[in-house]
């Protein structure tokens, strides 16, 4: 029975997703707003389809936990050191003055002794890292000025809450026990600390191997269950210490931000946190508990106003401080002005160790999620009435304090990395340009980066894998795989979602080349010709031509060879035709060279000239 009320709430939760998203978002309201209100409507405080959305808050978790690994996988050691100021300075100051702030206007408004005042400062100082990135996202606004910089504060948010629950036992009034081995205070401190650094040395020694094993078995399901593993494994190592499972997802996806399995975790995690991202904001919106704002509604809307405006303030005076362009600082104050998810973790902690009482702890929960909820129509606000007044996003200006760009897309990206792609990559990073590559062979990969070349695992089959490895940015894909259905099907791939990219396509044989050309590429260059046609003149060389006779007679060669390659294309799959007009060309290739063979005055300066643009040609 319990089985079946399962699969009814599921198909409940899918349907209302299914119908209030799409809505939302062809009103501009944008998908999480569409969530959030898809909740309302089926929690029981409207119609009641649902109860209790708790049991599905604590799945939905997971969401914010995937989507702070794939944030972790962004975060390597190079991003980190160049956003410092940014996450150190902007993410610290606005910790620490909101706190300071909330926490004296609880203390100046309300009966509460310092304690609680602070601890509830802490809780609501952090703002909603699921909704601001994805409402960011949605809107084009995350690499702008202020969604940079708000990134980082919410980063410096995210890792700051293991010491918040470290430092929220000294403020309990009584003892409490914070954990099952019955530690306090700053032994437990001590034990976080300790259990995550061992976590993390751990993870850094044994992930890589696990990985390159699982790639080595060539199943790509495995690579999709590893992922799933390392995630739950991580969330699991956090929740014995009675922390957020998200800052475990996020520690393991710094430790392989290095990774060279980056794209393919990413790719493999992601249409997991979309699901889970999405039924988290339907559970938000299902938890609302509007029996309870109708008990003293004057009260709570008060305090929903009253800690966006001073969030709000004291965002919009940081960023003034720090010279944040006009309509940026807006951009900034207005998307991290609200209470975040780590507000329920936090607020269920603070209530088990005794910080806050029950009646706080309740209105605290409605407290978060109306602000919560408040964010899509703040940012909708921004978008339609500020936005418009002010240059922001590229062409805004550029101050020297701001966060750096979290993408480095490079320009192009070579699939296959063997002995061919080798040789075009070293070639284009020689000159200047930034390459990503991808191999699916892990032994080959493995290889290369012991040469110090950077390669990451992938199947580019995949339309997924090639969105994280930068496609949707990318100007060219360089194709340089052997196998012919493998080719044809990335071609496929980016054809269909990625239709700007240029393709430069290597050809094994003939064949394959036509297949190629069949599918619409345009440059295809096939592996043996160049190589072939140089072991040839040589050998013309050696048989007595001088060395511009077999020069010639090559470049002649290549030229009648791509002329009959086109003109014989469209008899490709008839194999008597393709034969027949094969021999009508061969004797016409023979009759030119000889011609060229009987030409007394070959030697003179104006052949060799005219080799010249040949070859440029070829």
């Amino acid at each position: 029975m319990e089985h079946s009320n399962f699969l009814v709430e599921a198909v409940i939760f899918m349907s209302a997703a299914v119908i209030a998203v799409p809505i939302a978002t062809r009103l501009g309201l944008g998908s999480v707003l569409g969530y959030l209100l898809a909740g309302v409507a089926i929690g029981p405080s409207a119609l009641g389809l649902v109860g209790d959305a708790s049991d599905e808050m604590h799945v939905a978790e997971f969401g914010v936990a995937l989507m702070l690994f794939l944030i972790g996988l962004e975060m390597q050691p190079k991003k980190l050191w160049q956003m410092r100021g940014a996450i150190l300075g902007t993410g610290s100051a606005q910790l620490l003055l909101t706190t300071a702030a909330v926490a004296g206007t609880a203390l100046l408004f309300f009966d509460l002794g310092w304690r609680t005042a602070v601890a509830i400062g802490l809780i609501l100082a952090l703002s909603s890292t699921a909704i601001v990135l994805q409402s960011l996202s949605e809107k084009g606004l995350l690499k702008t000025q202020g969604g940079r910089s708000a990134f980082a504060v919410l980063l410096l948010q995210d890792i700051a809450v293991i010491p918040i629950l470290a430092l929220l036992p000294l403020l309990a009034v009584t003892p409490a026990v914070t954990h099952g081995s019955g530690l306090e205070g700053w032994q437990y401190a001590a034990a976080v600390i300790g259990t995550i650094a061992a976590f993390a040395i751990s993870g850094r020694y044994l992930l890589g191997p696990l990985l390159r094993l699982v790639a080595g078995s060539q199943v790509r399901e495995m690579f999709t269950v590893s992922a799933l593993l390392i995630v739950f494994g991580a969330a699991a190592v956090m929740s014995w210490l009675d922390l957020s499972p998200a800052l475990g997802t996020f520690l393991a996806g710094v430790l392989l931000a290095e990774s060279e399995f980056r794209h393919e975790l990413e790719a493999d995690i992601q249409p997991f946190k979309g699901l889970l991202l999405g039924l988290f904001f339907i559970a938000v919106g299902a938890s609302l508990n509007f029996a309870q704002i109708a008990q003293n509604p004057l009260l709570l809307f008060g305090l929903v106003l009253a800690l966006v405006l001073v969030k709000f303030a004291v965002l919009f005076l940081l960023a003034r401080f720090l010279r944040m362009s006009k309509g940026e600082d807006w951009l900034f104050a207005l998307s991290l002005a609200q209470a975040g998810e780590f507000g329920f973790v936090l607020v269920s902690f603070s209530t088990q160790i005794q910080v806050l009482d029950a009646e706080a702890s309740s209105l605290l929960v409605a407290l978060i999620a109306l602000t919560m909820a408040l964010t899509p129509i703040l940012l909708l606000i921004f978008e339609r009435f500020i936005q418009p007044r002010f240059i922001i996003g590229p062409d805004a200006p550029q101050e020297p304090h701001q966060a750096p760009s979290l993408e480095t897309n490079s320009p192009v990206i070579i699939i296959g990395y063997g002995r061919f792609g080798q040789i075009t990559g070293r070639l284009l990073n020689a000159c200047g340009f930034g390459t990503t590559l991808l191999e699916r062979n892990a032994e080959q990969l493995d290889l290369v980066r012991r040469y110090g070349i950077e390669a990451f695992y992938g199947d580019a089959t995949r339309e997924d894998l090639l969105r994280a490895a930068g496609a949707a940015h990318a100007r060219m894909v360089i194709l340089t795989l052997s196998d012919q259905a493998a080719s044809l099907e990335i071609v496929a791939q980016l054809q269909k979602h990625f239709p700007h990219l240029t393709i430069l396509a290597r050809a094994r044989s003939r064949m394959h080349q036509y297949a190629l050309m069949e599918a619409g590429v345009k440059y295809i260059f096939r592996e043996t010709i160049d190589p072939a046609l140089a072991i040839g003149e040589k050998a013309l060389e050696l048989l007595g031509l001088s060395p511009l006779q077999a020069r010639r007679a090559a470049r002649k060669f290549k030229q009648h060879d791509q002329r009959m390659l086109e003109a014989l294309f469209p008899y490709w799959r008839d194999e008597a035709q393709h034969i027949a007009q094969s021999r009508i060309y061969r004797e016409q290739l023979l009759q030119a060279l000889r011609e060229d063979r009987r030409d007394k005055d070959l030697h003179l300066d104006h052949y060799w000239e005219e080799a010249q643009p040949e070859a440029e040609k070829s």
